[in-house]
């Protein structure tokens, strides 16, 4: 994979440079949760973008007021309900102090705004990718309805989006657990009909609930079927932002939420180094560089490393997830 041969003390000096750079990528990322959820309790965006805050603060009042109006149900609600801002911004925070679900939901952020801008830059349609039309016109009928179904889902992602809203059904399963456990933190633990109500709304929650049908599931099965050839999905502009991201994150042995950050211009090493694990060329790194930053070089002596090296140093990095 590497075209010039390099004495091993060159890889070894490259290989601690990228450990120094992403050691302080992992500081910035490691930032982010505290600084988010500051920014979340208050009016201050100044280290944010507007547009990102305003996106992750309403998801998570999104997920709140879902989970409220699950509760009312269960309580026996018939009629229209509307949760008060107090329960609301209560059980919001509650949900807030699980630094993984408050990344995920601004990894989320991140995705769609990368997807609106490379749609802007390239007129990459951030919904309906080349690969996913191949896949929909495979003569695998079982591919097709596969790929018909992410089309569907990724398109409900559009729109979720644009209202700043996160459907319970789209959470990973853990995070759903965590919010659930912040429901029944926040109102199940009062008179004896709250806690049977509380059971209740998590029941339905639960039972209605299919993480292989979500959209992440989705994308993660579409990936995985393709086996070898899923390394077509490492082109942006092939696979389109979402698969795009979720190949990266199996091929480099990374969390999905990190390498969404990863796509950010502060984390450039992470992302040359999760693309070289994925098991991408020098060249072609460099190509997906350039579709997404445009103005960004790789780090300097990255193609000197093969992917099994730059997968041991993601291994040992500090993740954005743990941060």
């Amino acid at each position: 994979m590497i075209g010039v041969a390099a004495s091993p003390e060159t890889v070894e000096s490259v290989e601690s440079a990228l450990r120094e750079e992403l050691a302080r990528e992992d500081a910035v990322a490691g930032t982010i949760a505290p600084i988010l959820g500051h920014l979340l309790a208050s009016e201050t965006n100044s280290l944010f973008s507007e547009e990102i805050v305003a996106r992750v603060r309403g998801m998570l009042t999104n997920v709140a007021e879902q989970l409220l109006g699950q509760l009312a149900m269960a309580g026996g609600e018939t009629e229209r309900f509307e949760a008060s801002q107090e329960d609301i911004s209560a059980l919001t925070a509650a949900i807030t102090a699980n630094p993984a679900f408050l990344g995920h939901v601004h990894a989320l952020a991140v995705e769609w705004q990368l997807a609106e801008r490379l749609q802007s830059r390239l007129a990459l349609d951030p919904v309906l990718s080349p690969l996913v039309q191949a896949l929909i016109a495979s003569s695998n009928a079982t591919t097709a309805d596969l790929a018909m179904k992410l089309l569907a889902s990724q398109a409900r992602f559009g729109r979720a989006q644009h209202r700043m809203q996160l459907p319970l059904r789209e959470l990973p399963g853990d995070l759903l657990h965590s919010a659930l456990v912040a429901m029944r933190t926040v109102v199940g633990t009062g008179a004896e009909e709250d806690e049977r109500a509380a059971a209740a709304a998590e029941a339905a929650v639960r039972g209605a609930y299919d993480e292989a049908g979500s959209r992440l599931g989705l994308i993660s099965r579409v990936v995985m079927d393709m086996g070898g050839a899923a390394v077509a999905a490492l082109s942006v502009e092939h696979a389109g932002v979402a698969i795009f991201l979720s190949a990266l994150a199996i091929g480099s042995g990374q969390d999905r939420d990190v390498a969404a950050l990863s796509t950010h211009e502060t984390q450039a090493t992470r992302f040359a180094l999760a693309l070289r694990a994925a098991g991408l060329k020098p060249d072609t790194v460099k190509e997906q560089f350039l579709a997404l930053h445009p103005d960004i070089a790789p780090p300097e002596g990255f193609e000197r490393l093969d992917a099994d090296r730059t997968a041991g140093l993601l291994a040992v990095s500090s993740s954005y997830a743990e941060a």
